[in-house]
């Protein structure tokens, strides 16, 4: 059974949550997985109030096809990294670029499980056409991602200025209200978001980075178990068609 618990930063500070637990009900192992919020079509919250996405039906899927049950906390990018970092949370499933240097950093990650592009959008109504109209712009990004490396490696290029934020729903927004003049995130979430009529904005083709992989990660070594059975899910989901299901019914 997918139990669902939505925690608010305060609370993540307040309570410690058990590792990889047995389920009182089941008697099946239940981790405390952690992910990020407003990253749809990833991870988001439906009109009634339900954790859903890709991530969230990739995990679902993997822990039925391995026999273990989880304790969700939809607490946003930040917050899931430290719980982990914590032992407040077991792993995260978060939108994840696999790097070297995030490896590097103490995680630890799963056998990927999507392909994604950083890439740039601007307001609906915007005249930039490319990096090279840029210059003295600013570009908003959301801290501590592979978009704000990516802004940052190019933003001497182009001469604008990058500035962060926490959540992408507030990134969004201040291009959308015109504080910025653009934002990097990740193409996928950018072109879903833009499709379905959620932001009122414009992928700017051409300003796509070289792809990296999504995977699910964890932050002590102890938890490899929990890796071991995402990457044995993942390839049995894959192997069943499951998976290609779960990214049709968001991404077509």
């Amino acid at each position: 059974m997918k139990k669902i618990l939505c925690v608010a930063l305060a609370a993540l500070m307040c309570f410690s949550f058990a590792a990889c637990a047995k389920d009182e009900v089941t008697g099946e192992k239940n981790f405390v997985i952690a992910t990020d919020k407003g990253f749809s079509p990833f991870e988001f919250q439906d009109a009634e109030g339900n954790i859903v996405g890709i991530d969230m039906d990739i995990l679902a899927a993997i822990a039925e096809d391995q026999g273990f049950t989880y304790d969700l906390q939809y607490i946003g990018w930040d917050a899931a990294i430290a719980a982990c970092q914590a032992g407040q949370a077991d792993g995260m499933i978060a939108g994840a670029s696999i790097t070297e240097e995030r490896q590097a950093n103490g995680w630890t990650f799963s056998d990927g499980y999507y392909d994604a592009t950083q890439g740039m959008a601007v307001a609906k109504d915007s005249t930039i056409k490319g990096f090279s109209d840029m210059e003295g712009k600013k570009v908003a990004v959301k801290n501590g991602t592979m978009s704000n490396q990516y802004a940052e490696s190019i933003k001497d290029q182009y001469g604008f200025e990058v500035v962060t934020f926490t959540t992408s729903p507030d990134m969004y927004q201040a291009v959308i209200g015109g504080q910025v003049d653009a934002c990097m995130d990740d193409t996928p979430i950018l072109k879903y978001n833009i499709k379905t009529g959620e932001l009122a904005m414009q992928f700017v083709e051409g300003t796509e980075n070289e792809p990296a992989q999504y995977g699910f990660a964890i932050f002590d070594e102890s938890k490899q178990e929990l890796v071991d059975l995402f990457n044995a899910g993942l390839a049995n989901i894959r192997e069943n068609g499951k998976y290609d299901e779960i990214i049709a019914k968001y991404l077509g």
